[in-house]
C-alpha cells in the first residue's frame, strides 16, 4: 500500500461512527415528526447518540490539531476515523460519559486520545491541542441553541426543542468541566506548557485522579449549586430557559414516567 493510500485509509470515516450518526438522524427525525410511539424513548436515543457523536468529534479535534502540530502518529492509531473504538481510553472517553448522562444528566468529560507530545514543538501548539476538544463542545452547544438565540423557534416541534435544550446543556457542562485547570483535564493541558518544570512535576501524580476529584467535588451541595447556577446562566444567555432543559431531561428519562406539566407542553 502506498503512503497516499495509507493516509486515506487512516482518515476515512469509520462505519461505526456513521452508524451512530445514522441513529442520531433517524431518532431526531422521529422526535421532530412525533413518529415514535414513545416520544421519551426517541428523545433518549437521539440525545445519547448525539452525545456520542459529540464525544467522537471532541477526540477527533484533539487528534486533528495534534496532526497539524507535528504528531503524525495519530493517523495510524485510527483517531482520525472518528471510530470511538479506536480511542486509547474508550471506557473513559465514551462509556463513562454516557453512563453519567443517563444517571445524572451531566456532561462529564472523558479521557483524551494519546498524543505523542515529544513530536510537537511550541507551547502554543500544545495548548491549542488541549483546547480543541472542549472548543468542539462549545461549537456543538452553539449549534444546538442556534434556534433559540436566533429566535427561529417557529415551526420547531416542542419535543424536539426540549431535546435540543437538554443536549445543549450537556455540551455546556462538558465544556465548563473540560476547561477546569485540573490535572488530567483539558483545561490543565492548556496551561501546562506555560508552567515551570518544578510545578509540572509536583502536580503530575494528581493527573490520573483529576476526573475522580471533579466528580467527588460536584457532590458537595454548595459546589453543585454554584456549578449549575453558572450552567443555567449560560443557557439563559443563549436563549434557553430552565423549563426547557427540565422538560428535555424529563423526556430523556422516559423510564421515570413523564411529568404532567411537561407532557401538556410537549
Amino acid at each position: 500500500m502506498t503512503t497516499a493510500a495509507r493516509s486515506r485509509s487512516h482518515s476515512a470515516i469509520s462505519p461505526v461512527f456513521l452508524g451512530i450518526a445514522a441513529v442520531m438522524a433517524v431518532t431526531g427525525w422521529a422526535v421532530w415528526t412525533d413518529f415514535a410511539a414513545s416520544p421519551g424513548l426517541a428523545v433518549f436515543l437521539f440525545v445519547v447518540s448525539a452525545w456520542i457523536v459529540s464525544l467522537c468529534l471532541h477526540e477527533y479535534a484533539h487528534a486533528r490539531t495534534a496532526l497539524h502540530g507535528g504528531d503524525i502518529s495519530v493517523g495510524a492509531k485510527g483517531y482520525l476515523t472518528l471510530n470511538p473504538l479506536k480511542y486509547t481510553h474508550a471506557l473513559l472517553s465514551i462509556v463513562l460519559p454516557v453512563i453519567f448522562v443517563i444517571m445524572g444528566g451531566i456532561g462529564l468529560p472523558g479521557g483524551a486520545v494519546f498524543i505523542e507530545r515529544n513530536r510537537i514543538s511550541g507551547r502554543w501548539k500544545h495548548s491549542l491541542i488541549s483546547a480543541a476538544g472542549p472548543l468542539t463542545n462549545v461549537l456543538f452547544a452553539a449549534v444546538c441553541t442556534a434556534p433559540f438565540w436566533l429566535g427561529a423557534l417557529d415551526g420547531v416541534p416542542v419535543a424536539f426543542r426540549f431535546a435540543l435544550a437538554f443536549l445543549a446543556m450537556l455540551q455546556v457542562t462538558a465544556a465548563i468541566l473540560n476547561f477546569l485547570p485540573v490535572p488530567g483535564l483539558d483545561g490543565y493541558g492548556v496551561i501546562e506548557p506555560w508552567l515551570s518544570y518544578k510545578v509540572r512535576r509536583q502536580v503530575e501524580p494528581i493527573a490520573p485522579f483529576g476526573l475522580i476529584i471533579v466528580f467527588v467535588v460536584l457532590f458537595i451541595p454548595e459546589v453543585n449549586g454554584m456549578f449549575f447556577d453558572a450552567v443555567y446562566g449560560i443557557m439563559q444567555a443563549l436563549g434557553v430557559d430552565e423549563l426547557g432543559i427540565y422538560c428535555g431531561r424529563d423526556l430523556f428519562e422516559f423510564w421515570n414516567g413523564q411529568d404532567e406539566f411537561c407532557a401538556v407542553r410537549a
